[in-house]
């Protein structure tokens, strides 16, 4: 008889880091897909310099525990928020 037990999976976080453009009608559209980053503090410090480059219309960087075994996801945390960014749902 098997005695382990099923032990529910431990959540991970994800750090996503996503910059924004306008485009030829004014609407934001997302510059390149969403990067998932290593840690909070790169996500910040690469996020502020991609907002100092003057490049994009916005630059939001956050983070969400996640249980991918089982798709659950909490509620984003913003990092760091810079320019115009759509609202996040």
């Amino acid at each position: 008889m098997d005695r382990r037990e099923n032990k529910p999976a431990k959540p991970t976080k994800l750090i996503v880091l996503l910059a924004f453009v306008r485009d030829e009608e004014g609407e934001l559209r997302p510059a390149f897909e969403p990067r998932e980053i290593q840690s909070e503090d790169k996500a910040r410090m690469d996020a502020r310099r991609m907002a100092a480059s003057n490049t994009y219309a916005g630059v939001i960087a956050w983070s969400r525990t996640a249980d991918l075994v089982n798709g659950v996801f909490g509620d984003p945390v913003v990092i760091f928020q810079d320019g115009t960014v759509p609202d996040m749902e």
